[in-house]
This record gives structure tokens, C-alpha cells and sequence, in this order.
């Protein structure tokens, strides 16, 4: 930990940091158990040049799921975005996951998708990962999710090359139908995001807690897919999920749809590597 972080967390917090131990595990930030003069201990991120406003509408997420009051998110203790930027939050003291872990996850996050968002966006625009998140409302679910998810990540894949011209095609092809192929028509949900199993975690007392969000307004099978994507989720929670909350006919049917999202998310973050798990997302979508 920097000098100059130190001396702002310790002005910002009021007392004096004992110590400070760096973690592993983030692809962007650099992040540290900091023990504090007053006994306690928090979690605190950072970054020498993070994109502007990244650590404080990560905040504003939390905040914001925690408004729902339905599954633990850890609370915000301070954030900065003038350098030294950080993110200060409770720390999380893992536990053995509890027994009904996984139920009580897909019951939490069916409450947390029911508790609802006042429309398809948001307030304010954030980030999915380091990547620009646009935000902007719109009247109906398909609209949103071409101009502000798809549309915007296309985009930048196609201008780095990343995208070719016959796939950027068969994308026109989708959007002409999207609203045809979103499901039936649902109230906004309130979303994680970004819903890996990297930002699942379980908290002193074994329940689930969620971290690291990208949050917005949207359709709940978004959320459900990206937890298909990449593992770490047992049919448990989403068996638990649907109990709790059943989803529309054809679901199954609209996981590749709604992994397309991340998985363009991640062409722009890692790579090319990611291009052939697109076309065949899109393909299934056809």
C-alpha cells in the first residue's frame, strides 16, 4: 500500500491503519486487508488510474442493493475517486458455506430481482468491469438491451478488429427480431450485473453474500444466464430460483441470448479468445 493511500484511508477513516495485506484474486484493482487502530479491519481496493468515477458508482451499486434488503452486500465504509482512488468496504470474513447455501441463494436473488427498479437503466451510468456501462432508460427491455448492452460492446469489438463483418452482420439480423426473441414481457428487475461466481462469496455466518456488481434495471434471465456461463452455481439455486419465482416459457431457450452481453464484455476485456464463444451464442439465437 502507497504511502499517499495510507494517509488519505487514515484522514478518511479518522484513525491510524496497523497494517495493511495485499490479497489476490483481481484481474483490475489492487486490494488489501487493513487493520485499523480502532480494532476494526476493512477491505479496501485500488487503482493508480482508474477509469473516472469507476470506484464511486461501484458504491452507488452496492448501495443500491443493499437498498433491497433481500441478501448480504457488504456496506460501504469510504470511497474516493481523486487519487489516490479507493474503495473502502466491510470486510468479509469468510465461513464454510452452510448447508442450504445454495437454496438461500436462489431465494435471496429471486427476492432481490422481485424487489424491482423503477425502469430498463438506471439514474447514472457505471462499469462492467473497467468497461463504460451506459445506462440510459428505455421504455421496453428490448430496446434497452440492444442500445445499451449489445450495441455498445459491438461496437467496440468491430473498431478493434475484433469482430468481422459477416458476424457484425448476423447481429443486424438479431436486432431486427429482438423483440421477438426477449421472452414475455416483465417489470424491470433490480440486477447484479456481473454474476460470476468470482463475486459470490459466503460471510461469517456461511450465507451467500455479493460483491463486485454492475448494476441496472433489467430482465432478470440476464442475471440467471451469466451464472450459467462460466460455472461456480449448482442447480440447487436455480431449482431454488424458480421455486421461488418461476420464469416465463422458453427460458432455457434465451440463455445464449442473454450470454452474449458478457461474453462481448469479455472480447473487449481478454481478447479474441473469446470471438468463437460469441458466434455460437449467436448461433443459438438464430
Amino acid at each position: 500500500m502507497s504511502p499517499e493511500l495510507r494517509a488519505a484511508l487514515e484522514q478518511r477513516l479518522g484513525t491510524q491503519i496497523l497494517g495493511a495485506k495485499q490479497l489476490g484474486g483481481g484481474d483490475i484493482n489492487d486490494a488489501f486487508e487493513v487493520s485499523l487502530g480502532n480494532g476494526a479491519s476493512v477491505f479496501v481496493k485500488t487503482h493508480p488510474n482508474p477509469p473516472p468515477g469507476m470506484f464511486e458508482a461501484e458504491a452507488r451499486g452496492l448501495r443500491w442493493l443493499e437498498e433491497a434488503g433481500e441478501i448480504r452486500i457488504p456496506k460501504v465504509v469510504a470511497v474516493s475517486d481523486r487519487p489516490p482512488a479507493y474503495l473502502a468496504l466491510e470486510l468479509l470474513t469468510p465461513a464454510k458455506r452452510r448447508a442450504d447455501f445454495d437454496e438461500a441463494l436462489g431465494r435471496s436473488l429471486a427476492a432481490l430481482h422481485a424487489f424491482g427498479a423503477p425502469s430498463f437503466g438506471l439514474d447514472h451510468d457505471n462499469f462492467i468491469g473497467r468497461l463504460a456501462q451506459s445506462n440510459l432508460a428505455a421504455g421496453d427491455w428490448a430496446s434497452f438491451y440492444w442500445v445499451s448492452r449489445l450495441e455498445p460492446q459491438l461496437r467496440l469489438a468491430t473498431d478493434r478488429g475484433l469482430i468481422d463483418s459477416e458476424t457484425r452482420s448476423r447481429f443486424d439480423t438479431l436486432r431486427r427480431v429482438l423483440a421477438e426473441r426477449v421472452g414475455p414481457e416483465e417489470p424491470p428487475s433490480r440486477l447484479h450485473g456481473d454474476l460470476w461466481g468470482g463475486n459470490l462469496h459466503a460471510d461469517a455466518a456461511g450465507q451467500p453474500c455479493l460483491i463486485d456488481p454492475a448494476v441496472y434495471g433489467g430482465h432478470r434471465e440476464i442475471d440467471l444466464a451469466m451464472m450459467r456461463l462460466f460455472g461456480g452455481f449448482g442447480e440447487r439455486v436455480f431449482s431454488a430460483y424458480d421455486n421461488a419465482w418461476p420464469l416465463a416459457p422458453g427460458a432455457g431457450d434465451r440463455i445464449p441470448l442473454y450470454q452474449l452481453y458478457p461474453l462481448l464484455v469479455h472480447v473487449n476485456l481478454f481478447g479474441g479468445s473469446y470471438v468463437g464463444s460469441v458466434k455460437r451464442a449467436l448461433s443459438a439465437c438464430a
